[in-house]
């Protein structure tokens, strides 16, 4: 029987992190590299890229990246043969990479609803597909961990959101999850998704500024808002063998906010 610490390591194993330059996508990373797994991040900028690749490996980590636009299914299809070129095989496949994109409902361009689906859901799906078929399922292994929000599980309070297009992405994550996790299961494949709170980052910054961090974080019972630590447990769990038993299901990390 191995203990807790053997359960939890990720030595020997691969992780692609899409959106992994920055923000929750880099801490996942960290997170899985920091565990012993080789680590492939992805992005749309080679520099913001460079730049992670050289923290990942000061930390230790054997880290390499890749640069693709996955709002564009030719993007999907590079970053999977280039990375399974890199890696060999996936074992962990992390689909973070997102947009947001705030205006009224009543006047949402159509053209930034369309880039917020395409990002947001349509490449998680080809990417999951595409992964799923090179290499989890014939290899009978894999884990799969989409990154929600809590902001697919339910609406926006009135005066605070306008993220129509954000909140539908997420909630089709959310049961995207829970559907393939059903379909793979037969295949030793886990599928589960993080639904964080509010964390600063790049595309929250505009949030933040209008909102003000203590006003979020007054609306958490933790009284705080996420940090650069608090994604690492949860991505881990689902990313190991500690997580086997583990799948079709969202974990909330937002200090309460979605239980009260």
């Amino acid at each position: 029987m191995r203990t807790p610490q053997q359960l939890f390591d990720l030595s020997g194993k691969t992780a692609l992190v899409t959106g992994g330059s920055r923000g929750l996508g880099l801490q996942i990373a960290e997170a899985l590299g920091e565990q012993g797994a080789r680590i492939v991040i992805s992005s749309r900028k080679q520099a913001d890229l460079d730049e992670s690749v050289i923290h990942l490996k000061a930390r230790g980590i054997d880290a390499f990246a890749i640069a693709a636009d996955l709002g564009q299914d030719s993007g999907v299809t590079q970053l999977v043969t280039a990375a399974l070129a890199q890696l060999g095989h996936i074992d962990i496949l992390v689909n973070n990479a997102g947009a947001t994109w705030g205006t009224p409902a009543e006047d949402h361009p159509i053209e930034a609803w369309d880039k917020v689906m395409n990002l947001n859901v349509r490449s998680i799906f080809l990417l999951s597909q595409a992964v799923g078929k090179a290499s989890m399922i014939p290899r009978r292994y894999g884990r799969i961990i989409n990154v929600a929000s809590i902001a697919g599980l339910s609406g926006n309070s009135p005066g605070t959101l306008e993220t129509i297009s954000y909140n539908t992405s997420k909630g089709a994550c959310v049961n995207f999850t829970r559907t393939l996790a059903g379909e793979w299961g037969k295949y030793g494949i886990t599928v589960n998704a993080i639904a964080p709170g509010f964390f600063p980052s790049k595309m929250t910054k505009g949030i933040l500024e209008k909102l003000g961090k203590e006003s979020m974080a007054a609306h958490a019972p933790m009284q705080r808002i996420g940090d650069e630590e608090d994604l690492k447990g949860a991505a881990i769990l689902f990313a190991s063998d500690a997580g086997k038993h583990i799948t079709g299901q969202i974990l909330a990390v937002d200090g309460g906010v979605s239980a009260v």
